[in-house]
């Protein structure tokens, strides 16, 4: 009553680089649980018992450059990311949620057992149900994020025993820690969620996915470019002295499997029911073909992905024709760019978010959005998750596109209290077509007590990443997807009509500094204070417990009359 597919696709990046995205897909029928196969049994007895409908967890390392690398498959926020959908027959929340959030610390070994009211919000109109819903009551819902978490290898390995191959056959071999973590950016999710059994979805299954991607940029084929990367990520952080059409000269860049995780395939899951390798043969110039693929793919494959048409060569490990010339698969991608020069396609929608101000008192938060359309419009819901400890002044929002005031259609806003909530601002905005809309508002930072600071409180605190949600217009009319037909990287956002698609999409999380007492002065007083006090206390305390007394002086005995004897022959006077 379960079934596994696995599923890696390579895309090369403008910039020279290559994502890789993986994903493990387990299928499972059975409604109450009695036996377990391929399901993990941890997660399976933690939905079961703690009223779970649907749940996504991302621990994420890095930041994705939508700007340069394109839109995502799937992106995440720097840090550790939870929302959870809980049913509508769980009584308190709050308790479900918190406790949720210490088991599944435990399973991943993360810091998710930090999750409290200080950092979680009720989203309004983001964050969705990505599966089946009988209903979209808030209430139900819980996000949180942790900016400041770090991934590591011990995130990564109870992630990989979940597999039902583990890392010992399949696509997850390639998963190798020691690559993994020397990337520009890797991210690892699960996401659990009720999905339709069959076409008339007369019964229920439950869908675990999960997916991991990684970012591996060219370094070496970029040493004699450093002028034109410069430009690029000065352009990603400042985006208004970038010029519109950004031009890159690249060297040739090679990659394959072996270069990108040092292994090899040299077999699929032998529980997997599918297992397939797609590489993005899309990269082209003035129809010119700039990737070559080796070996020969199995079959290719025309999809319409994010609007745009996409060609992929497949690579189905199943096929006893893959292994027969080789005892493992070691997919080779060479990159023919051209000598002149190669023009970088902005995407349709993307953002950037910085603090402006000086001083320790009051700042502001800056947002970009950008629509790059030519000629549509859209809506997009912008999710603003600020801590307590920066007061935001609502007074001073304003939206502006093309020199104009941009009203939102729809805005939620929940003040924060002190140690107890986080603000949360919500916003329906209409971008123009090929618009930039700005959006401030200004904060004033708290002085915190002095046990509430970190370790490390001059290196500033986290701020969580904005995240936009929007249905983008599409260039390409796309069909209805099939689920289990269809690649895994196109079914995830399954669009509900031929003419957009969903994207959601993070900004920088932002680093704040906040007024910081001098920790060292305490630590001298404290040791002024105990050498004073041992020093006046000790020396007062020894004449006070000291007992005098006279003693009669002796006469002296045999060496004292020796002595004297020695002294009287040398002269000098006796003692």
């Amino acid at each position: 009553r379960d079934a596994l597919r696995e599923e890696l696709l390579l895309s090369p990046l403008p910039a020279g680089g290559i994502a890789a995205t993986f994903q493990f897909r387990t299928r499972w029928d059975a409604a109450p649980v009695s036996h377990y196969r391929l399901f993990p049994k941890a997660l399976g007895q933690l939905v079961a018992a703690r009223g779970v409908r649907e749940l996504h967890l991302a621990l994420t390392q890095g930041f994705w450059r939508t700007r340069i690398w394109g839109q995502p498959p799937l992106q995440a926020p720097a840090g550790a990311e939870l929302w959870v959908w809980f049913q509508d027959t769980m009584a308190d929340v709050d308790k479900a949620w918190k406790e949720l959030s210490n088991i599944l610390s435990g399973i991943f070994c993360a810091s998710l057992n930090f999750i409290d009211s200080t950092n979680s919000v009720t989203p309004t109109a983001s964050f969705k149900p990505l599966g089946l819903a009988n209903g979209t009551d808030h209430r139900l819902l819980r996000y949180a994020v942790l900016p400041r978490e770090v991934v590591c290898t011990e995130n990564l390995t109870p992630w990989k025993k979940l597999l039902p191959c583990g890392s010992k056959a399949g696509l997850a071999v390639l998963l190798k820690a020691e690559r993994l973590f020397h990337s520009s950016y890797h991210s690892q999710a699960v996401h659990i969620r009720p999905i339709c059994r069959d076409a008339s979805c007369r019964a229920v299954s439950w869908e675990l996915r999960q997916t991991l991607t990684v970012v591996f940029e060219n370094f070496s084929g970029t040493q004699g470019k450093k002028g034109e990367l410069a430009l690029l990520r000065h352009g990603l952080h400042v985006p208004e002295l970038a010029p519109p059409g950004l031009m890159l000269t690249l060297s040739p860049a090679d990659w394959s499997l072996f270069k990108m995780f040092s292994r090899t395939i040299t077999e699929a899951c032998p529980l997997a029911s599918q297992s397939k390798i797609y590489v993005d043969l899309s990269v082209k110039d003035k129809e010119k073909e700039l990737l070559e693929v080796s070996p020969s793919p199995t079959s290719l494959h025309e999809a319409v992905v994010q609007g745009e048409k996409r060609t992929y060569a497949v690579y189905d490990l199943l096929s006893p024709s893959l292994f027969n010339t080789s005892r493992s698969l070691n997919v080779q991608l060479k990159m023919t760019w051209p000598q002149d020069s190669l023009e970088l396609s902005t995407p349709v929608l993307h953002a950037h978010r910085y603090v402006s101000g000086y001083g320790l008192q009051t700042g502001k938060i800056s947002t970009l959005i950008y629509n790059t359309h030519p000629y549509r419009a859209f809506p997009v819901i912008l999710l603003e998750t600020v801590p307590w400890y920066l007061r935001l002044y609502v007074h001073t929002l304003t939206i502006i596109t093309k020199g104009k005031e941009n009203k939102p259609s729809y805005i939620h806003y929940q003040p924060a209290q002190d140690r107890r909530r986080p603000h949360l601002l919500e916003m329906l905005i209409q971008l123009p077509a090929n618009s930039v809309t700005k959006i401030t508002i200004q904060f004033e930072r708290a002085l915190l007590k002095w046990t509430e600071y970190p370790p490390d409180p001059n290196h500033g605190f986290y701020v969580s990443s904005s995240v936009l949600s929007a249905l983008v217009p599409s260039v390409i009319a796309m069909k209805e997807v099939d689920m289990e037909q269809s690649p895994l990287f196109t079914s995830l956002f399954p669009s509900s009509d031929g003419s957009s698609y969903f994207v959601r999409l993070y900004t920088e999380p932002l680093l704040v500094n906040l007024p910081t007492p001098d920790f060292s002065m305490p630590y001298n007083v404290i040791c002024l204070t105990c050498t004073v006090v041992a020093v006046c206390y000790g020396s007062f305390y020894n004449l006070l417990t000291r007992t005098l007394h006279v003693e009669e002086p002796s006469k002296g005995g045999l060496a004292k009359r020796l002595a004297n004897v020695i002294r009287k022959l040398r002269g000098v006077p006796p003692l």
